[in-house]
Parts: C-alpha cells; structure tokens; sequence
C-alpha cells in the first residue's frame, strides 16, 4: 500500500509487518481536513473513532459511511477497491487497522466460524458493520494514540494493542466490556471518569477542585487522575484547559463579546490574565487572532 496522504493533512502510519498497518488520524485544525490513500480489495479495514466525527466517501464522493465518536466502522470488500478517502472533521481523532484478508484470517484460523463474516458462505461477499465501541476499546485506542516511548519499540508496543483490540472487538460474550487497564476495575469506573469530563466542562469558569471531583464522581484521587489520563491523554486540568481556550476562540471568532466578556466565561478574572493563556495555547493573542481572521497582518 502506497502512501497518498495528500497536502491538506498527515497521519502517523506504523507497520506492525508486511500486510499490517496502523494508521493514526488527529486533526487539531478548526476547518475539516481529507485523507487518501490507496487499499485494494485485498485488505480488510477497522476503523475507530476516538473523538469528533469523519466520513469515509466511495464512488468519486457519491456514497460515503459517517463514523461518529465512540463508534466504528469495519470495512472489506472482495471484488472492488476500497481506497480511503477521509473527511475528518475538527477536532477529531481516529485510529485505523489494515491487514490483508490473508492475514485476518490466520488470526482466527481455530475459530473462523465464530466471526459471521469469515464464514464459507461470506468470503466472497462484501461486508461493513457500523456499531458504538465498549470503553476498554475507548482505553487501548488512547493508549495507542498517546504514548510515549523509545522508536525502536514503537511498532512491538502497537502491535501487541492492536491484537488487544481486535480480540475484544469481537468478542461478544456478557462480560466484553470488563475494563483492561489497570487502574479502572471494570466499565463502571470509566463512566466515573466521564462523568468527571462532564463536570468539570460544565463548569469550566470555577471547576470543582479534584479532591472534590474525586468525592462527586467517587473515585480514588489516584484513580480519577490516573484513569482520566488512559482515556482521555491528557491530565484533568490540562485537558480542561484545551477546552476552554478552543471554547474562547470560538467566541471570538462570533464577534459578540469582547476580551474581558469572553475571559470571564472561561474563568479568568482579569483580561491580562486570559490574553497570556491564550497566547501560551495558540501562540499568538485574542486581538491578533482576530486580525488575521480579517485579513490583516498577524
């Protein structure tokens, strides 16, 4: 498979062995960013997404598959083409897997009449499934797309996730969801720790401390920081502070408030104070920001 990224966006791509591909999709742009690249009908696609929402198009655009947050999508076709053509929206981010069919199905060689589609009768056929991911999957795609770790065990890491993924993508049993990262016990926790986002977003102006967060949601002070960190990369009021900085530069961009006004929305008292936030998020402040907009001169 040839890279065709084109110029209006990048990916990370790692190759776990021939006929095996991760591909990474984070679009940190405030406008919706494309991909291309090539896959033959010889592969099979799972695709995640782990946050906002895409659209896969077919056809020369005349059909497309929209993948929400949390949701996924599974791709394969063995008598036309499937070549990636991604519209990613703001903000989104989204974990691709592509193996050959041949590969796929040494996976599952002892068990293939477990998965429908694998089945004598289907390997001929097309097949996409469209469905929400369990929150251990949510886990091990952030782990995937948040890590920090030497090149030379780069691949050996993702590829192990990757067959942690797969297996409990298809697994069905009553218990698939039990969570797999090891400071969150079972799924219960990790809606604790959205419950925590939810809180701490709807309060975004005066956030709750996070003993205090820790004691609404309950959970551990070390599981609530650890736990929020697997699914969401990020620390609490790091990522709080990425919310409200892309939420004050939305503001601005409406023309309705003023710098002061919009400050205090996301909780600071003075303009000084927000415009050296803004400037540490964005490299550059609100006024100038808003110049550019307009056309002017940065």
């Amino acid at each position: 498979m040839e890279d065709k990224s084109n110029a209006q966006g990048s990916y990370d791509e790692v190759l776990i062995e021939d006929g095996f591909y991760v591909l990474k999709f984070q679009n940190e742009e405030d406008r919706m960013v494309q991909y291309t690249r090539d896959i033959n009908k010889r592969f099979i696609q799972f695709h995640f997404c782990l946050k906002g929402s895409g659209a896969y198009n077919f056809n020369q655009g005349n059909y497309s598959l929209d993948v929400k947050e949390e949701n996924s999508l599974l791709l394969y076709n063995t008598q036309l083409d499937l070549p990636l053509n991604l519209d990613l929206n703001p903000k989104s981010s989204l974990v691709s897997v592509v193996m050959t069919l041949r590969k796929f199905h040494s996976l599952f060689t002892a068990e293939a009449d477990y998965i429908p589609f694998l089945s004598a009768d289907n390997k001929e056929k097309k097949y996409y499934a469209q469905e929400p991911f369990s929150p251990s999957i949510a886990v091990i795609l952030s782990q995937i797309v948040n890590y920090n770790l030497h090149p030379s065990i780069k691949s050996l890491y993702v590829k192990g996730k990757i067959y942690e993924l797969i297996a409990l993508y298809f697994n069905r049993s009553p218990n698939a969801d039990i969570e797999q990262c090891p400071y969150l016990a079972d799924e219960e926790n990790v809606k604790k720790i959205k419950k925590a986002k939810e809180i701490i977003l709807a309060n975004m102006a005066e956030p709750p401390t996070l003993a205090e967060l820790s004691s609404e949601v309950g959970l551990s002070l070390k599981r609530l920081k650890e736990g929020f960190k697997q699914i969401y990369g990020d620390s609490v009021y790091s990522f709080l502070f990425d919310h409200k900085m892309d939420y004050a530069k939305r503001l601005l961009e409406t023309g309705q408030y003023n710098v002061n006004e919009i400050g205090l929305r996301v909780g600071y008292s003075t303009s000084s104070h927000f415009i050296a936030a803004f400037k540490k998020k964005y490299n550059t402040t609100p006024k100038k920001y808003l110049l550019a907009l307009a056309g002017g001169t940065v």
